[in-house]
């Protein structure tokens, strides 16, 4: 680790700067983490291709570089121009890591330990997609799963997002609907979508059975197409004056509301 790179066009910073985009991160098989808290993870419980990392961080981050090359990493020291250009946001904290995405599958998630799923249906927002992952992960959730057309999971931001989280749990994406309503109930799990317009926790919603949660679009909710397939829908009440409550928020009072009833339960 001589050798700083600082042209971006070279090939190996080019190939990296592909990953933001959809198609190459799909051809490649492989996205980006960015930022100390993600690559650690990466590197802990992923499968890291390689690092590209400033001089400035390197040094200040040594647990990571030194994690790195215990796993045979390849670390390329970097310019801050080489690093912001692999970067998604405006401000870059040092390092970015190309990892090699690891497909899961509905069984991956629906285990015989699983007890506690999470969806997401037709979520374009990738900053709500990444803190739900975070949340679900931090509710013992077995897996996040996304219906068609939602946001990619491995979008930068989203990774960024989910804080490591992404590392930790199962993600399947581009799920039909039915298919996975199926799955769930064929494996035993009762399953609830989250909207203003269903029953109360206050009402007897029993949260203790395996739960698959189903959230919806940050702006109009779960479709009713969904809605109808769903053994119960389910409302979180407002005791003050908002409207409602954003899509992670909400994901947290519903995942944690199940976590202690099923808790409790054991």
């Amino acid at each position: 680790m001589t050798i700083i790179e600082t042209n971006v066009r070279a090939s190996a910073v080019t190939r990296a700067r592909r990953l933001l985009e959809t198609k190459f991160r799909s051809s490649d098989s492989a996205f980006l983490a960015e930022g100390p808290q993600a690559v650690r993870e990466a590197i802990r419980y992923g499968q890291v291709r390689g690092l590209f990392i400033t001089q400035e961080s390197a040094d200040r981050y040594t647990d990571i570089v030194e994690s790195a090359l215990k796993r045979d990493i390849s670390i390329t020291l970097s310019s801050e121009e080489v690093v912001e250009s692999l970067s998604s946001t405006v401000t870059p904290q040092g390092m970015v890591a190309v990892v090699t995405t690891s497909p899961h599958s509905l069984d991956d998630v629906f285990t015989e330990q699983a007890s506690l799923v999470v969806a997401l249906a037709y979520v374009r927002d990738p900053g709500n997609a990444g803190s739900v992952i975070r949340v679900a992960d931090a509710a013992g959730a077995s897996g996040v799963i996304t219906t068609t057309e939602s946001v990619d999971l491995y979008n930068p931001k989203v990774v960024r997002a989910s804080a490591g989280s992404h590392f930790h749990i199962p993600l399947v994406e581009e799920v039909e609907i039915s298919t996975l309503i199926q799955t769930a109930h064929s494996r035993g799990f009762q399953v609830f979508a989250a909207d203003g317009s269903g029953d109360s926790f206050t009402s007897g919603v029993d949260l203790s059975q395996p739960t698959l949660w189903i959230f919806g679009n940050e702006a109009w909710g779960v479709p009713d197409e969904v809605l109808s397939q769903v053994d119960r829908v389910v409302s979180i009440p407002i005791y003050g004056q908002a409207e409602s409550l954003n899509l992670a928020t909400a994901t947290a009072v519903c995942l944690y509301a199940s976590a202690f009833a099923q808790g409790s339960k054991n």
